[in-house]
Order: C-alpha cells, then structure tokens, then sequence
C-alpha cells in the first residue's frame, strides 16, 4: 500500500496582502477570511436535470499543491463541464472534464496532455485515478483493492510533474451528455466521438490559451482507437499539431484481438500472453526459470509452427494436428485434449475459465494473474473478471467523492463510470474502411507519422493482459506502414502487469519513469523489435 503517501493538503491558501489586514476594517477582514476559505467552499451547482443538461458553461476552480516527481507543485484544478456546438454555433453537448495545471509556469512552457479511456462507454477515473492524476486510488501494493470504504491518496507518481493534465469523458460517461438526452446516442460511435472530443480539445486549447504548448494525448484500451483517430481529426478540421500520444494496452487493428472461427491471427497473437500466466501460476510441467524465457519460447513457436498449423485447416495431418496440440499445451498448461477439441483455437474466455478449473477458480481477462472463484466449475466460459470487477467500487467512490469534496463541482445527475448503454449501441461502421471487416486505425497512424516526421507515440503493454495481448501490439506496430526511419520514433515498454498495468505500485513507478522520459526527450528513442 501507499503507506508513505503525505495528505494532499487542497486549496491551500495565499497568504492575504498584509495591507489589507492593517486597514483594521472588520468587514473586510471577513472578505479576507472568506477568501481564504475559498477553494474549500466555493460550489459550482450544475442546473441539469434527468432530462438533459442547460446550455451554458459550469466550472469550478481550485488550488492545490503535491509533491510529484521529486518536486513540490502547487497547481489549479479545474472541473466543470463545456459547451461544444456544431459547424453553424449550435449547442449539441456539454462534456465534463477535468484540468489540472501548474502555477506559475509561463502560457506554452508546459506540455498540455489530454487523457481518456475506451470501453467504449468508460469515463477517464481509471487513468485519472489510478496512474495520471495527483489523487490515486488506495490499492495494495500487488494493485488489489483495499477493504471499503474506498480512500484517496496522494499520487506520487502523478504527470502532473512533467506536464499540465486534462481529462476527458466522452459524451454518455461522467457528467458528459447531448443538450437533449434523448440525443446522447447520437454521439455513440468512432466517428462522432472522434469529432465531440476532438471539438472539446480545441475549445479547451483556445478558451485557456495553450495554443502554443507542446500537445499530447493519451488513451488507454479502446482510448488508444480513439487517441489515433483524433490525431487525424484535430490535424485536419483544427490544424492541431501534436508533440505525441502514449497508448496504454492499445488496440488499433481490432483484427489481432477479435478471436473468430475464420480468423486464425488472434489465436498466434494470443499465445504468448497464454503462456504468461501459465507460468504465474506454475501450470506448465517444464517451466522455465524466467518469464522472459516462456514468452521468447512462445513468441517463436507461435510464428512458425503454431501459425503455420492454423493455415493448413482442415487439411493438417492428424499427426500434426497431435504434435501442435501437444507443444500447445505445454506452453499453455491446458490438457492436450482440450486443444484438439478446441480444433487447436481456444478463445480467450474459455482459457480463462480453463487454466485453473482443477482449483475451483478463475482467472482474469484484464490481469491473468488475479484469480477469483468459479463457482460454475461445470461451465465452458468465464462469467466473469476478477480483475476488474474488484475495481468498481473503489473507482466509483473515488470519483463522487473527489469532484464534489475536493473540486467543488455539484450535480445530482448520476456520474457515469461505465455506461454499457454506449457499448451495446455503438456505431463502428465509420471506422471499417470500406464499410466491411475489422476496424483498423494503424493506417490513420503510418499517415500521421509519415506527415509529421516530429510525431513520437509511446506505448505500453502488460504481458498479462489477456485483453489486449502485448504480442498484438507490437505485430500492429511492425506492420505500419511507415519509413524505417520513422521507426525511431515509436517507443514500446512492456510490463509485468496487466491491462492496467498502473494498478500495481511497482509498474506504475515505472510506468511513470518510463513516460516522464518520454517528455523529457521529446518522446524519441525506442524499440518496436518483434515479429
């Protein structure tokens, strides 16, 4: 745990002018005291109701200071919610956000990074409150949740240290909706989200005058979609210029991750991710002595043999198909005959459910070394995440306690976490080039990078993430198409971690090592080396 984590002392005052204090006047001795008081009192009160938010801008804005980085900060937050309007200046929605940003530092000085989560359907607490932001959630050091009630702590690790923070939630999460609710839907897809984000940014970039500072965005899982889609977007409809994007747990070509019966590619990329918690959780009859062993054995197989197995189909031998079942199953740790009636292709939610059926347990899809109980050990899928479910509470405390007692921002409308509504009815056909297969946004990144060779993206990955498999990410980033010259500017870390890889204190410290490098050298250097 965080044990050593100093109280975030907010809304720490300045000290009053002493001329003011020997006027001896009492009444304006209370406004000095008042004033003083200020950042802990002061409420913006949002007017929305159940039927859709008013047409008119609420922010709050406190002061606040951290220690972060080795430094000590006093910073503004900044909480509230904007208007965004179309082409023709009609308000269409009002979407929530939080600023953070440094006093005392010149207008441009500082790099002003825009961060967002995916789902879709997920409002930014994930990376805002547990990687990004100066508050953090209490967790235990291997990144489990603390015995209830949830707590905040402050974040030692926290971006605010290299660079000023704005989180955004899309329209359909947090406090974000249409002027009309009915219309929320409207926003739910790639392209219209692309666009409402996009629209904020810029508005956020000239009502606050950070036109001139270096720009970054950040998204973490499906956020890594969207983060790719709005480097094209914001470039084009705004002339935004970005200095980077850090993708954490990327997914940009959904055809490396969508396991299907006609799509051998995900099952290779897989593999190797298998073979990790395999080997966490002591399930192969011939370990290895190091993780870094079982994934080069995996990564190799799974390129030649395993890929070439799954080409052949139906028209493998059956002594092959017996050998590739066999030399899975030892990377895998499942049965043999498991595989072969898994026609050699086991999805992801049955590995899940599988590795540790002899046990009586589960074990996650977002971090495959968290395990929970399967009560249904009859069952053939996961029917849940023990993962991530263990997170909800935690998160979603944090986030109502935070905005209202911390930010003095008010509303009585619902936060919005996670909102599966937006999911169940999202819109991807505006991502399919040509209107059929996968989406795949690595083609809107090779065109970033070839038009501005200064682009420098960094990207994490957690080798238990049986979401969205690092083995994935680094097949996407080897198949940009780029100049091998514009390989030096993609920067890819791995981690011993999962999904969220910040979850566990040790990751997170180098996760934020890793990154405030990154700004600090203009985010170039780095390895995108793999198959």
């Amino acid at each position: 745990m965080l044990r050593s984590a100093a109280p975030l002392h907010c809304g720490q005052p300045r000290k009053e002018d002493t001329t003011m204090q020997k006027t001896g006047c009492l009444c304006i001795c209370l406004l000095a005291l008042l004033a003083w008081y200020q950042p802990h009192t002061a409420r913006a009160a949002d007017n929305s109701t159940a039927a859709g938010p008013a047409a008119v801008d609420v922010v709050s804005t406190t002061h606040h200071r951290i220690k972060a980085g080795g430094l000590s900060l006093k910073y503004t937050a900044t909480a509230g919610r904007l208007v965004i309007a179309d082409e023709a200046g009609t308000p269409k929605a009002r979407m929530f956000f939080i600023a953070y940003e440094k006093k005392g530092a010149a207008p441009g000085s500082r790099p002003i990074t825009f961060a967002f989560n995916g789902g879709p359907g997920s409002s930014s607490v994930w990376l805002h409150f547990g990687a990004i932001g100066p508050r953090r959630v209490l967790l235990t050091d291997d990144g489990s949740a603390a015995p209830p009630p949830a707590a905040l702590v402050e974040n030692a690790c926290s971006w605010l240290a290299f660079s000023d923070i704005v989180f955004i939630d899309p329209v359909g999460t947090g406090y974000s909706q249409a002027l009309d609710k009915k219309k929320d839907a409207e926003f739910y897809g790639y392209k219209k989200d692309i666009e409402s984000v996009g629209d904020f940014i810029r508005l956020y970039l000239t009502r606050n005058k950070r036109w001139l500072s270096p720009k970054y965005l950040v998204g973490e899982s499906y956020g890594t979609t969207r983060a790719v889609g709005l480097t094209q977007y914001i470039h084009g409809a705004h002339g935004i210029r970005l200095s980077g994007i850090i993708l954490i747990s990327p997914v940009l070509d959904f055809n490396t991750i969508l396991l299907g019966r006609s799509n051998d590619l995900p099952y290779v990329l897989f593999l190797p991710s298998y073979a990790a918690a395999a080997w966490y959780h002591r399930q192969l009859s011939d370990r290895p002595a190091t993780l870094e062993q079982t994934l080069s054995t995996a990564e190799q197989w799974a390129l030649q043999e395993y890929a070439a197995a799954l080409a052949r189909g139906g028209s493998l031998p059956p002594d092959r198909r017996s050998a590739s079942a066999a030399a899975m199953a030892g990377l895998t740790g499942l049965a043999p005959r498991y595989i072969l009636d898994s026609n050699l292709k086991v999805r992801d939610r049955r590995f899940v459910k599988e590795l540790l059926r002899s046990r009586g347990r589960i074990i996650g899809r977002m971090d495959a070394r968290i395990t929970g109980p399967d009560v249904d050990t009859a069952g053939a899928t996961g029917t849940y995440d023990p993962s991530l479910d263990r997170l909800f509470g935690p998160f979603a405390a944090a986030a109502n306690h935070y905005v209202r007692h911390d930010l003095g921002f008010e509303s009585d409308v619902p936060y919005r976490y996670l909102n599966p509504k937006v999911s169940r009815h999202w819109d991807w056909s505006s991502a399919i080039h040509g209107g059929q297969g996968y989406v795949n946004v690595s083609r809107e990144l090779s065109d970033a990078l070839n038009r501005n060779s200064h682009l420098r993206v960094f990207i994490a990955c957690g080798y238990y993430d049986l979401a969205t498999p690092y083995f994935a990410a680094r097949y996407t980033v080897n198949h940009l198409d780029i100049e091998h010259s514009l390989r030096a500017n993609i920067t890819m870390r791995f981690y011993e971690a999962g999904h969220m890889m910040y979850t566990r204190k040790s990751s997170l410290e180098k996760l934020t090592g890793d990154v405030a490098r990154f700004y600090e050298c203009g985010g170039s250097g780095g390895s995108a080396a793999g198959p």
